[in-house]
């Protein structure tokens, strides 16, 4: 890949400035085709006689760099007869940003652009320009970016000296084709109001909180200062608020050439819904801003109405969410100093992503990435790309890497994920067994001087004091049920492939002997989700019974954290209370989904009481409002309150199961989830005397309507 072309960076570094590299060529004849392939170290933009090339936002993207780095491949329009003229610009971003800083090795790599230039012309002939010494390189405009940051930009900026490049000792061998979706500009947000703070701030609200970035256009005097920062929420007395974004500056900084003029950020992306005009020496008319969202390019597959205005708002939250962190890589949060893949929390949302959107090739290419970080004992770090350096690796974290990829299968009837991940799944298994202190279970692990510090136990859960992370579960619970669970995963994967896993099939069988014998007793809403998931109770109807006494006890509210939330509402309704699972999807008292709405969300917050009912916010060390975790309920609705699943030995919607539980208290539930095979919709209409479920379907269905079974050919059905 590349093979011709040199890398090619700067004989002096450049600082904060971002880099224009530049190449001149003469096309003296007919051009047929041109094709541009191009990869950078950091972040890139690629012009063409002074037009984008491409539409990928922070090109080539993030992944485990020492390993794998993505090239691009654009079909290029627009060259021209006599003189062209090809820039890249060069960011920091991931690779050499502020986020990777704490990893060395790929922090240290030099900025540096490699690119090959095919141009085939109409007689049949072809000219190659690759970078190698021919090409010249200068400051750009863009004075200062970074993800965490924000940019500055100099439009008045002239240009400086071009300068000869070096040729950097960079090797190709991680050069990848581009695997992952693009991250594309999608929704066009306008602002909904201007205001002024209590303490004076000019602030614009957009209404809506996303990822993104801001679109200015003025008509200023040359060297006019603008500068602009970004925030989620307002505090309680309606002042501007960033505290929660801890040491992430998030500011735009633009400095005007002369009359109209239209500006947008080129590496960097913020998480906010309110901008505050730090300084802004003009007359605030709102249509001079637009906010831009942007995520990676995936296809919306499913669809959520329903008669509750509120849940309505609820679904909506968490589409928004997703696509905020779903750039390039899952992370926990768009705006903070963070923005980490964090796999416990993909690992929680991975079944809502793929209901929402087509998360395919998304997660297949973020699973290499997992991949590539794993330890060399089989421990799979808690962040990918692991731009933290952390060997840290916890139960319901690590556990992505056997969770996600049987739930990519399952979604899409997709082999080739199993085949991918198996020995990874197999080594992370393996891992826990030998780094456990007692057999068949997962307890206070070699790589910590305490459990504390190894797991992150139900991260959130309110059953502990106030203001503790970790929840009341004993974190040996939860990990020794995730090492039964991931070890039947393996189990189900190899089966899958056709692999002897028949010592796997022991091991489980002595996990879950192990684990009743152990922990025999439950005294936590989290402890019981999971004995009811994993299949760990001896005894499910009194375990069930248990929880939903807990939920009923606790005036039908839950206290489960990160690990507890996703599964809640199946341990209900899976076991006979499915009016408990309705009671906590529509409770609308703290804590719940809806309490949040009922605040003004329109995203996912990190914590339940993210905004108190006083206004009081949680500490600002840790408090993100676009985190999709406890998103991660919209599958419930999905799958139990629509019905829609596919059918485990038929995956990928081969064949699917319907089996709708709706409530009276709402009037009506109308869900669609676009498949390989088609798209299967699911509604119930509450009226009068009876319930009318309206099913269509393009493949063969096992319906369950109110206990009775019917199995159907491909159409649409009226119960």
């Amino acid at each position: 890949m590349l093979e011709q072309a040199l890398w090619i960076g700067c004989k002096e570094d450049m600082g904060d400035v971002c880099p224009q590299f530049c190449r001149k060529f003469q096309v003296e004849r007919e051009v047929k085709a041109a094709q541009l392939e191009i990869t950078a170290v950091g972040v890139y933009e690629a012009c063409l006689n002074g037009k984008r090339v491409g539409e990928f936002i922070l090109a080539p993207g993030c992944t485990a760099y020492k390993e794998r780095l993505q090239c691009q491949t654009y079909q290029l329009e627009g060259v021209r007869m006599g003189e062209n003229i090809l820039t890249v610009t060069v960011g920091k971003g991931w690779h050499r940003g502020r986020i990777s800083e704490k990893d060395t090795e790929v922090n240290g790599m030099p900025c540096a652009l490699i690119a090959q230039l095919t141009l085939e012309y109409v007689d049949g002939s072809r000219e190659t320009i690759v970078t190698d010494e021919s090409w010249s390189v200068g400051e750009s405009p863009i004075r200062f970016s970074d993800i965490y940051d924000g940019e500055v930009y100099d439009a008045g900026f002239s240009g400086g000296e071009w300068e000869p490049v070096k040729i950097e000792a960079l090797s190709r061998d991680r050069l990848i084709a581009q695997e992952g979706e693009e991250i594309r500009e999608q929704e066009r947000i306008r602002p909904v109001r201007l205001f002024t703070s209590p303490k004076g701030e000019r602030i614009v609200d957009f209404g809506q909180n996303f990822a993104g970035y801001l679109e200015l256009s003025v008509n200023a005097p040359a060297g006019t200062r603008i500068v602009i920062s970004h925030g989620e929420i307002l505090d309680s007395q309606g002042n501007f608020y960033t505290e929660n974004y801890r040491t992430a500056k998030a500011v735009l900084t633009y400095i005007c050439k002369e009359g109209q003029q239209t500006y947008k950020p080129h590496f960097t992306f913020f998480g906010f819904r309110y901008i505050r005009l730090d300084e802004f020496p003009m007359e605030v008319d709102l249509d001079c801003f637009r906010g831009i969202a942007i995520y990676s390019s995936m296809e919306r597959t499913g669809h959520i109405q329903c008669s509750h205005a509120g849940l309505n708002r609820f679904f909506e939250n968490v589409l928004w969410s997703q696509r905020a962190n779903f750039i390039d890589i899952p992370t926990d949060c768009p705006q903070r100093d963070e923005r980490m893949g964090w796999l416990g929390d993909a690992q929680v949302f991975a079944k809502t992503a793929c209901y929402n959107y087509d998360s395919e090739k998304f997660f297949e290419k973020w699973l290499r990435d997992v991949r590539c970080e794993q330890l060399e004992n089989g421990a799979v770090p808690d962040i990918v790309p692991n731009f933290w350096k952390t060997p840290k690796a916890s139960t319901a974290w690590g556990d992505a890497i056997t969770v996600i990829p049987w739930q990519i299968y399952q979604m899409y009837g997709n082999t080739r994920v199993l085949e991918e991940n198996f020995e990874a799944m197999k080594r992370w298994v393996d891992y826990i067994t030998k780094d456990s202190l007692e057999p068949y279970l997962w307890t206070s692990g070699q790589g910590a001087k305490k459990l504390w510090e190894k797991h992150y136990g139900d991260w959130l859960a309110l059953d502990a004091p106030y203001g503790s992370y970790r929840g009341a579960t004993d974190p040996d619970f939860i990990a020794s049920a995730f090492y039964a669970h991931s070890t039947l995963l393996l189990v189900k994967a190899g089966k899958v492939l056709g692999k002897d896993v028949s010592s796997y099939e022991t091991l489980y069988e002595n996990i879950v002997k192990t684990f009743r014998e152990r922990f025999g007793e439950y005294s936590t809403q989290t402890q019981h989700v999971l004995a009811l998931q994993f299949h760990l109770t001896q005894d499910r109807q009194k375990t069930a019974d248990a929880l939903a006494q807990m939920i009923r006890e606790n005036k039908n509210r839950l206290k489960t954290g990160f690990v507890g939330t996703p599964y809640l509402l199946y341990a209900l309704s899976e076991n006979g209370y499915v009016q408990s699972a309705y009671d906590l999807l529509l409770q609308e008292e703290y804590p719940s989904w809806l309490y949040e709405v009922n605040h003004g969300a329109t995203t996912i917050w990190e914590h339940w009481d993210g905004i108190r009912d006083d206004g009081v916010l949680w500490s600002s060390d840790m408090n993100s409002y676009n985190h999709y975790a406890y998103g991660s309920v919209m599958d419930w609705v999905y799958t139990v309150a629509a019905g829609i699943r596919t059918d485990e030995d038929a995956p990928g919607f081969e064949r699917a199961v319907i089996a709708p539980m709706p409530d009276r208290r709402l009037k009506w539930l109308e869900v669609s989830v676009k498949t390989r095979h088609g798209e299967i919709c699911s509604k119930w209409v509450c009226e009068e005397e009876k319930i009318r479920y309206e099913i269509t379907t393009p493949v063969p269905a096992a319906i369950i309507i109110e206990g009775k079974e019917y199995q159907v050919e491909p159409g649409s059905y009226i119960f």
